[in-house]
């Protein structure tokens, strides 16, 4: 897919073509750094969402009674527009980034222990519709490739909304949000290179 956005995108100017270049290597070099194929599903790929912000998921209340045991919730997904095969850490790390809504607000990402009570569930999820054996150094892995992932999701809507800041008839500032989401793509560049570090910056 997002081999498919890069390809797509505008090449009108200079400053155009250089951007697309910039970012079809960064896009091969994150596919040699990030994919083993050693995760869960098929060689490393599940049915991902790719788009599960706040918005696509619905929980429906329970329906027991004050006397009754509490029933277990029912949560939905919807909007599957996006969805594709792809690592199971990709489609969790853009869930994690998508807590900070539209407004990208940071401030509002998962801590460290929620994020371990999601891969738990995840994976208990995984486990009953696949029949797969999970232990603890599975959720361990899955948790590092959660973290290894964790600047894609920036790099992927983030050449999304270049796309659509050319294409789309809706009234957003999609430029300012392409910019805002390869900053967290530059940003995690930085952090895990230890560039940000060595040049002092916060």
């Amino acid at each position: 897919v997002l081999q498919r956005w890069v390809l797509a995108l505008p090449v009108g100017t200079e400053v155009e073509k250089k951007r697309k270049l910039q970012l079809q290597k960064e896009l091969e070099r994150s596919f040699l750094e990030l994919d083993d194929r050693h995760s869960l599903g098929h060689e490393g790929l599940v049915f991902g969402h790719c788009d599960l912000l706040c918005a696509n998921v619905i929980v429906l209340p329970s329906s027991s009674h004050a006397s009754q045991r509490p029933a277990a919730e029912t949560v939905s997904f919807i909007d599957y527009e996006y969805a594709t095969p792809c690592p199971a850490a990709f489609d969790i790390a853009n869930h994690f980034a998508e807590w900070g809504g539209y407004d990208c607000d940071y401030n509002m990402l998962p801590t460290k222990s929620i994020r371990r009570k999601f891969l738990k569930e995840y994976l208990l999820s995984f486990t009953s519709h696949t029949g797969e054996a999970i232990n603890s150094t599975v959720m361990n892995k899955l948790a590092e490739d959660v973290d290894r992932y964790r600047g894609m999701p920036g790099l992927y809507w983030g050449i999304w909304a270049l796309i659509q800041a050319t294409i789309s008839q809706i009234d957003f500032d999609y430029a300012s949000y392409a910019e805002v989401r390869l900053g967290e793509y530059w940003t995690w560049r930085d952090e895990t290179e230890g560039t940000r570090k060595r040049a002092g910056k916060e």
